[in-house]
């Protein structure tokens, strides 16, 4: 009797967690072809979120972002490119010429979202648990701010604008996270 109690207990204890403490896979965006592109679908791998413009200073960090997802996606991490036109007016573009322009300059071919806000009451969902789960110095205060989703939907870590995405503790981030097989 007494042990069933204990896994009663411990069963609503993680549903409320789960319920209390959303994940990544609770957030969806739209891709840049405009297609549904629920979080969840990258469920079991490791997704590095980097938002992004087209007219940046940091722009020449697509080239490697780039190398990175070349680098690591068949061991199971995913880039995913988030426009947002939210800094200084760097990201004026539609979708379509967002892509083009990504493509053509950059040979980009990981998976892009429709333009969102990544700050302030409009910004899309994902940045608001983002800044909630990992606080006020986690926000994007620039172009090119990059999360790290580990397989399980957490939100493990964060790297500012300034970090480029082949850096050793970005690389470190990442293979920690990849090498957690079975989450």
């Amino acid at each position: 009797m007494f042990s069933r109690l204990i896994v009663v207990i411990i069963t609503l204890t993680s549903f409320s967690v789960s319920a209390e403490n959303p994940s990544a896979y609770d957030y969806d965006f739209t891709s840049i072809e405009g297609e549904p592109l629920p979080l969840s679908v990258y469920r079991g791998k490791v997704v590095m979120i980097v938002n992004t413009a087209s007219f940046c200073g940091f722009t020449k960090q697509y080239r490697e972002l780039q190398n990175v997802w070349e680098n690591f996606r068949e061991q199971g991490l995913v880039v995913l490119g988030v426009p947002s036109n939210d800094f200084g007016n760097q990201e004026p573009g539609n979708e379509a010429e967002i892509k083009n322009f990504c493509e053509l300059n950059y040979g980009i071919n990981f998976p892009m979202t429709a333009k969102v806000h990544v700050k302030g009451a409009n910004a899309h969902p994902f940045y608001k648990w983002a800044v909630q789960e990992k606080g006020a110095l986690a926000k994007p205060r620039w172009n090119f701010h990059k999360y790290l989703v580990g397989r399980d939907g957490r939100l493990v870590d964060w790297f500012a604008t300034t970090t480029k995405p082949t850096a050793t503790k970005v690389t470190r981030a990442i293979e920690m996270q990849l090498a957690r097989v079975g989450q």
